[in-house]
């Protein structure tokens, strides 16, 4: 099996540069969103979607990945997951997960939601700006070239 870029498309914003990243590479890309959200596929885009229960989509991604895929989500246990089964984990604002700042995001996660539990509310998420899709597509293209070099597909 050749490597692929698997996308946790229900909040992705950068669907469309995967794509065309995914395209200048020849690599295939998997997206898999609940039904609650209309994805088409296309040459070389295989969509999957899923029920609409909250973990459906990185369960379903978790069940399909390999050594080697690249996995965009935001999900932090999504890409724990990910990084356990040797796949480069990459967020929509192009930042790369690996095992040493795995842990400490999920342990951030955590301390959030604690807080959140007890009464305080965070601001939540910075808004997603051209910045962050520009970079995203910085790294996915340099993370491709790099593995394309070292002839993982």
């Amino acid at each position: 099996m050749t490597a692929r870029i698997v996308v946790d498309g229900d909040s992705c914003p950068v669907k469309n540069e995967i794509i065309m990243a995914a395209g200048q590479f020849n690599v295939p890309v998997l997206m898999v969103s609940s039904y609650d959200h209309v994805l088409s596929g296309s040459d070389g885009v295989e969509v999957v979607q899923v029920d609409r229960s909250q973990q459906s989509a990185d369960l379903y991604i978790a069940n399909h990945i390999g050594k080697g895929d690249i996995v965009v989500t935001q999900d932090y246990g999504l890409a724990a997951l990910a990084i356990a089964k040797s796949c480069k984990g990459l967020s929509p604002r192009g930042d790369m997960f690996h095992a040493g700042n795995i842990d400490y995001l999920l342990e951030r996660r955590h301390a959030h939601a604690k807080a959140r539990r007890g009464g305080r509310y965070a601001k939540g998420p910075k808004p997603f700006t051209d910045e962050d899709r520009s970079r995203f597509t910085g790294v996915l293209l340099k993370l491709l070239r790099d593995m394309q070099e070292n002839v993982q597909f």
